[in-house]
């Protein structure tokens, strides 16, 4: 079968680039240390961000905790995926350099060096908080704070619901040490007969169905940590044995997948694929501070665990738990509930999607406006007689996804549904093999894309007849089709009946469900066939209006900036002048204000309420900068060498004038202006957060309290609009 394949790095010809500015640094002279901020330790400098969320004193009680749990399970994912990936090119024996010229082996030194860092911090940070949610009445005692008649009920519980489960487990010859799961707790005991003084190594696995916080009865909210449950109850899991010595430890597996390209059946081999990667390699094991040595010796020597991958916790291990204590019964510590606004716009039309996008463009901002508008859109299509066909991407969906229930719905009426599932979205292989199959059975087209490259674009193009005639419908999306990311994730849904931009939607498709490359496309740019020297180009084009002496300004909003091609045509721009914004809120491997390279740079990272995850590009083209001039375009992509060259992404050109000015005037201007959660990037890759000046401003709560510009109805008082006015970011 034939395949398309990634396409090899394009590079700019020195000859199509814009002259070189007198007394600028020659870039490629730069040396690579100088030039990029290592792509792994710009994440833990992202997540230690998320981290200081947790000790922001702005932020609820039980939100704070959210934070640090998020900080931990971001921390698990960075293992199973990142530091996997370096680990096996170590074991592979690759030497080959980052771009800013460290080894695989040098990154992980330090990876390991920061992330001690990094556990003592969340360490300190955990006990700040149990300090303060002691003053709230919710705390988390230890066996010995227990009263006797919340002894006595937890005994009851242990015996009811716990010592069922849970698996006493001897280590000996004729007991092989056994296998600990991914994210997987465990107990490691020695003990000793009662009655003949024989001593004997076990194990208590901790199944993970199990709550680790146990909430005690009575007023207030006391818990226990399960581990310390059973510790206490541990005569009844080995009778006529005492304990002398226990330990606690966590193991972080390896979770990236190797799926055999040339599998005839691609979803049998990612099933086959997933049960290998629970299966997966020991690369972190946390082990509690008081572990005797002799215990860590045998778990590291079972789990072959080499001594840099031990971290010692003096404090919670699996902090990723504590989500736990997030109660439902004390809404004073938690943000103040949000309802998104559904756009007046498709009020307007009484409910009516094709009606509402037939008469304008609109765009619609979440998690600020409701994402039920994408599956009103799509619900809508699959009951409307006039529609002939529907054609979705899923990406990341959800267990009990409503978009996929509406193209099931629509395939069982006899539409001509299409759906391109992509199986290999992290972590949701499972999902999306399940709804894969749900559609299958309901008569959808099923396709599974490309082995080589993600589908990671969001599109939806729908096909209805109207009278004589058909008109096609499409959604492009900055995030994922998935109704509970899309309430704490801040995206873009534009949706649009523009012919061209549904001509090119279609031709998407057929390369992703025919391997059919598009001869041109009209409007629209995809990766990875030229993105990056679309990008390339328009940057180029701003540096040329720089060197003209015309005004040359970028701005630009995503999750990630990586891609070295991309950071040296920025690095080109700023030393021809072009003023550059950058709203970057997790990696960013570009440094900012390096004298004659990028003084005219300027880097922030929102961190927030909410996840900032939509990705604008904004280019002043000759004009002042925010002015209807103003190229600007949304995207599926971060500018990242994968999305950029290994996955299948979509760049949009806004250009109906309502939706332009909301996207440029309103969101990218908010952004620019907010002072109460953003950080700044410095030139040696640390990060300091904005100081508050005399006019506190979040873009958060803007986008909270004032309705989008698109989505405005005919009934709201125009006066009502407001859009930040601009001032000058801090550098």
């Amino acid at each position: 079968m034939s395949r398309v394949s990634a396409p090899t790095p394009p590079t700019t010809p020195a000859a199509s680039r814009p002259a070189a500015v007198p007394g600028a640094v020659d870039i490629e002279a730069v040396p690579a240390r100088e030039r990029f901020i290592n792509r792994e330790l710009s994440w833990l400098a992202f997540n230690t961000r998320v981290l200081e969320e947790a000790r922001n004193p702005r932020h609820p009680l039980l939100e704070r905790v959210r934070f640090l749990s998020i900080s931990a399970s971001n921390l698990d994912e960075f293992y199973m995926v990142r530091v996997a990936g370096l680990k096996g090119q170590v074991n592979a024996g690759v030497t080959q350099t980052s771009a800013d010229g460290l080894t695989p082996q040098e990154q992980l030194d330090q990876i390991n060096e920061r992330v001690r860092d990094l556990f003592r911090l969340q360490d300190t940070c955990w006990d700040e908080l149990q300090a303060l949610l002691a003053a709230e009445g919710i705390c988390v005692v230890g066996p010995g704070d227990l009263s006797p008649v919340e002894r006595q009920a937890v005994e009851e519980r242990f015996l009811e619901h716990f010592f069922p489960v849970l698996t006493p487990l001897a280590i000996d010859p004729a007991h092989p040490f056994p296998f600990i799961p991914n994210l997987g707790h465990a107990l490691v005991l020695q003990m000793v007969s009662i009655a003949d003084g024989e001593t004997m190594r076990a194990l208590v696995p901790i199944p993970s169905q199990l709550e680790r916080f146990v909430r005690l009865k009575g007023e207030g909210a006391r818990f226990i940590l399960l581990e310390d449950v059973i510790r206490l109850f541990m005569t009844m899991l080995f009778p006529g044995y005492k304990v002398q010595q226990a330990g606690h430890f966590r193991v972080i597996r390896d979770s990236e997948m190797e799926v055999d390209e040339e599998a005839q059946d691609l979803v049998t081999s990612f099933e086959s694929a997933l049960k290998r990667r629970r299966r997966g390699t020991c690369i972190r094991l946390a082990i509690s501070a008081k572990m005797p040595e002799d215990q860590v010796k045998i778990i590291c020597d079972e789990l072959e665990v080499s001594a840099k991958d031990v971290f010692v916790i003096d404090g919670l291990i699996g902090q990723t738990d504590l989500r736990q204590l997030i109660i439902d019964d004390r809404p004073d510590l938690l943000f103040p509930p949000y309802n998104a606004r559904f756009p007046e716009r498709i009020r307007d039309f009484g409910g009516d999607c094709f009606a509402a996008i037939r008469k304008k463009d609109i765009v619609v901002h979440h998690p600020f406006e409701s994402f039920d508008v994408v599956v009103q859109f799509l619900r809508q299509a699959a009951r409307d007689p006039n529609v002939i066909s529907i054609k979705q991407t899923l990406y990341r969906t959800g267990k009990d996804s409503p978009i996929v229930k509406a193209l099931v719905e629509a395939a069982e009426a006899g539409k001509s549904v299409t759906a391109m599932v992509e199986l290999k979205a992290r972590f949701d292989e499972e999902a999306n093999i399940a709804w894969a199959r749900d559609l299958e059975r309901a008569g959808a087209n099923v396709v599974f894309g490309f082995v080589d490259l993600k589908t990671h674009a969001k599109i939806s193009l729908v096909v209805r007849r109207e009278g004589t005639e058909t008109r096609s419908y499409v959604h492009f999306g900055t995030g994922n089709y998935h109704s509970i990311t899309a309430k704490i994730y801040t995206d873009l849904s534009f949706f649009t009946s523009d012919p061209a931009l549904c001509r090119d939607a279609a031709r998407v498709f057929n390369f992703m469900t025919g391997y059919a490359r598009p001869d041109t496309l009209e409007k629209l740019a995809i990766a990875p066939l030229g993105l990056r020297d679309k990008l390339v180009g328009l940057i180029e084009r701003e540096t040329r209006f720089a060197a003209e002496g015309k005004p040359a300004t970028i701005w630009a909003k995503m999750n990630a900036l990586v891609d070295p091609t991309i950071i040296d045509a920025l690095y080109r721009a700023s030393q021809a002048g072009v003023k550059i914004e950058l709203v970057i809120r997790g990696v960013c491997c570009l440094r900012p204000g390096v004298p004659g390279l990028s003084e005219n740079i300027s880097v922030k990272s929102i961190i927030g309420r909410f996840l900032e995850h939509s990705r604008i590009i904004c280019f002043g083209d000759g004009h002042e900068m925010p002015s209807p001039r103003t190229k600007v375009y949304i995207s599926s992509a971060d500018w990242m060498p994968r999305n950029l060259l290994a996955r299948v992404e979509s760049f949009v050109p806004v250009e109906n004038p309502t939706v332009h000015q909301q996207v440029l005037d309103q969101i990218m201007v908010a952004n620019h202006n907010d002072n109460l959660q953003s950080w700044h990037l410095q030139t040696d890759g640390t990060y300091v957060r904005q100081a508050t000046d005399a006019h506190p401003f979040s873009a958060h709560e803007y986008f909270m309290t004032n309705p989008s510009l698109s989505g405005q109805g005919s009934a709201v008082d125009r006066a009502k609009r407001r859009v930040p006015k601009l001032v000058p970011s801090r550098r």
